[in-house]
């Protein structure tokens, strides 16, 4: 086939090229000086590296130039607290400097200033010269701040503490200490005798760590403190169950409300997206966050971090996800299938914390297997405070008509957990 073929009447058009007709097209004047030496990094980079695809021999003129951290400025020094990082802060600490090549402002008035009285962004906002002096310092209203404080969100991770977790100077001594218990028991006793011996054992990790001066005065008087019967639950929601949604729900009055699944490992890397799962409006008087994961350490050591670190009232293990990606990695509804790695997960969450601990689960995995009535007791005599079943299978997913009889089977064996 001809690289080119004729179109329209004085027009040739490559192959993969809609052609365009005369009356329809605008003539401009065209630089070629700028145009030859705008393509000329193209070029360049074409030759040093070899492309491919159906668009390989299409130039990256839309590519925007990487942001140097030289050329931005400290978050803390932008909001005109000192740089806790110091000398090995790679932002630029030059205010002079950066105010001189900043964009001009798109306004003289900032929506998050005259709001809450105080802007978090600080030099950076692109509304800075609205609550910032001529000496380059940050104005703050103190009476709107603190007539705003009630409706502020709870749970915000400061960029000091993801980058502690990034760097993995966070410690989760709780849950460590448990884990070694667990294996001494497991070595001592075998598998078979321990889980009859491990009960003690996380009472004295309990009774041992309780002394922690990582959990605050309010947590540790936490677990148990809730009566979750007769009261409506907002389950969780992925993608759906976010803050602005629950706090609508709130307005219509529901009683509990939790977090989208949180992933356990995404937590203890420090990962932005995952950390602003843990968020909470000020509205949400029973408020939970739900994490998912397949190792016992793992979740354990986010369950720790969530409840020294986040204002909750309970943690929430999810056995209920069918997606692949969780499915697949052995988290979600895939736990079901291992009623000792349950075990173990459950128990040191509630070694590592001082909250509540609730679990959310399916029938089953397969929809002819239900293992849901086996585990209810179980998850009473652990000490878990809440469950909430899904009458349905993983391989039901959320189509098919839930088994409402199975859901009251499995209450009746629910001794006192409520379900």
């Amino acid at each position: 086939m001809a690289a080119e073929t004729q179109a329209t009447e004085g027009q040739t058009t490559s192959k993969g090229e809609a052609p365009i007709k005369p009356e329809y097209i605008i003539q401009r004047e065209v630089n070629k000086a700028a145009a030859t030496e705008a393509a000329l990094p193209a070029e360049e980079e074409s030759k040093g590296e070899k492309k491919s695809g159906q668009n390989k021999k299409r130039a990256a003129k839309n590519k925007p130039k990487p942001r140097q951290n030289a050329e931005r400025l400290c978050r803390s020094v932008a909001i005109g607290e000192k740089c806790t990082i110091g000398a090995a802060c790679k932002s630029s600490h030059d205010v002079a400097a950066f105010m001189e090549k900043k964009e001009p402002d798109l306004g003289s008035q900032c929506p998050i200033f005259d709001e809450f009285g105080k802007c978090v962004f600080g030099l950076r906002c692109r509304y800075a010269m609205a609550h910032t002096t001529a000496e380059f310092t940050q104005v703050v209203d103190n009476e709107k701040v603190q007539k705003t404080q009630p409706n502020q969100v709870l749970n915000q991770m400061s960029r000091d503490m993801q980058i502690r977790l990034r760097k993995h100077q966070e410690k989760f001594p709780r849950t460590q200490e448990f884990d070694v218990q667990w294996q001494a028991s497991m070595k001592d006793n075998g598998a078979q005798a321990g889980s009859a011996n491990t009960e003690e054992s996380a009472r004295d990790a309990q009774d041992d760590t309780a002394k922690t001066e990582q959990a605050s005065k309010r947590q540790r008087k936490a677990r148990g403190r809730i009566d979750y019967r007769g009261k409506t639950y907002l389950a969780p929601l992925t993608t759906v169950g976010n803050l602005p949604f629950r706090r609508v729900c709130k307005e219509f009055g529901v009683n509990i409300t939790c977090s989208e699944m949180a992933i356990a490992g995404n937590i203890i890397q420090g990962q932005g997206s995952e950390l602003a799962l843990l968020k909470r409006h000020a509205s949400e008087d029973i408020f939970g966050v739900q994490l998912a994961g397949n190792r016992a350490d793992i979740v354990g050591k986010a369950a720790e971090f969530v409840s020294n670190n986040c204002d909750v009232d309970f943690i929430d293990l999810n056995m209920g996800c069918p997606i692949d990606m969780a499915f697949n990695n052995g988290g979600g509804s895939a736990l079901l299938a291992h009623p000792r790695k349950i075990e173990r997960i459950v128990r040191t969450m509630l070694a590592a914390t001082d909250c509540d601990i609730t679990v959310k689960f399916r029938t089953g995995i397969s929809r002819d297997v239900n293992v849901a009535h086996k585990l209810v007791p179980q998850f009473a005599s652990w000490g878990t405070a809440l469950g909430t079943l899904h009458g349905r299978s993983r391989q039901q997913r959320y189509t098919k008509v839930a088994d409402w009889d199975y859901i009251g089977e499995c209450q009746n064996v629910a001794e006192t957990m409520p379900l």
